[in-house]
């Protein structure tokens, strides 16, 4: 099987790869709602359990359900660091100058970290599993509503999608950026905190250089292609929905609806 970088569609034929854009980015939307009602460690397990028969309808693997999570663990260490540091309670632990060291600030931290987590795991298996296109469709009817106002809904809903497919590239040239510092010196893996820190100036500057050299070659190729703003009046489509996008629908509202409870 050829690599994937994370947020790469993945071609399948399973019920959620199946299942209207519409009715996808909608479910999403709820189960996102329920990760963040999530209050007590049963509605986690709740979320998780139900993120998990998501990750089994897709039959895309944990793998590519977890992808993108694992680079972030320093950003989650530091997340539960600043909770558990500066969370106001009478509980505390340890304290020094500023800092409050407390088991509740490292509950809350936890419950930051899993929330965030599941989120990146939900994201990853909606664009897994819908194509760009597809996205963009689904983008625009949801947003269908805010035409009465002028918001230029295709406009935006071609920005997210081209946004969107620019992940995995710019995953890829962050990871060839981050093997040339590495030949060049740069000390990533380090435990020491301040050799993390300037080793993150090299990596993150070439990114932001390449993000608008991406972009400018982008608006001069469209321009190039004849794109206006898109004008008149807009279609609503009509959807059919299938007995998958129908359950689909119900069982992730009520999963928000139990959040809700819980």
């Amino acid at each position: 099987m050829s690599f994937l970088p994370a947020g790469s569609y993945r071609e399948g034929d399973s019920v959620l790869h199946k299942m209207d854009p519409f009715c996808k980015l909608l479910s999403a939307f709820l189960l996102l709602a329920a990760v963040i009602l999530s209050n007590t460690f049963p509605g986690y397990g709740l979320a998780a359990g139900g993120l998990l028969a998501v990750i089994l309808v897709s039959r895309l693997g944990l793998g590519t359900a977890l992808s993108g999570v694992k680079r972030m663990r320093f950003f989650f260490c530091l997340i539960l660091l600043m909770n558990m540091a500066f969370y106001e309670t009478e509980q505390i632990w340890w304290k020094w100058w500023i800092f409050r060291f407390s088991g509740d600030g490292l509950v809350q931290g936890m419950q930051v970290v899993l929330r965030v987590a599941m989120a990146m795991v939900l994201g990853n298996l909606l664009v897994s599993a819908t194509s760009p296109l597809e996205l963009v469709g689904a983008m625009e009817s949801l947003m269908y509503p805010l035409k009465f106002i002028g918001v230029p809904i295709r406009d935006v809903a071609m920005i997210l999608g081209v946004a969107i497919q620019f992940i995995p590239a710019f995953s890829e040239e962050a990871e060839m950026i981050r093997r040339a510092q590495t030949a060049r010196g740069a000390r990533f893996e380090s435990r020491r905190l301040t050799e993390k820190a300037k080793s993150i100036v090299p990596l993150v500057v070439p990114i932001f250089l390449a993000a608008f050299r991406r972009a400018d070659e982008l608006a001069i190729a469209m321009e190039a292609r004849g794109y206006r703003r898109t004008k008149g009046k807009l279609g609503r489509r009509r959807r059919r929905l299938s007995p998958a996008d129908a359950i689909g629908l119900l069982l992730c509202g009520l999963l928000c609806a139990a959040e809700a409870v819980l």
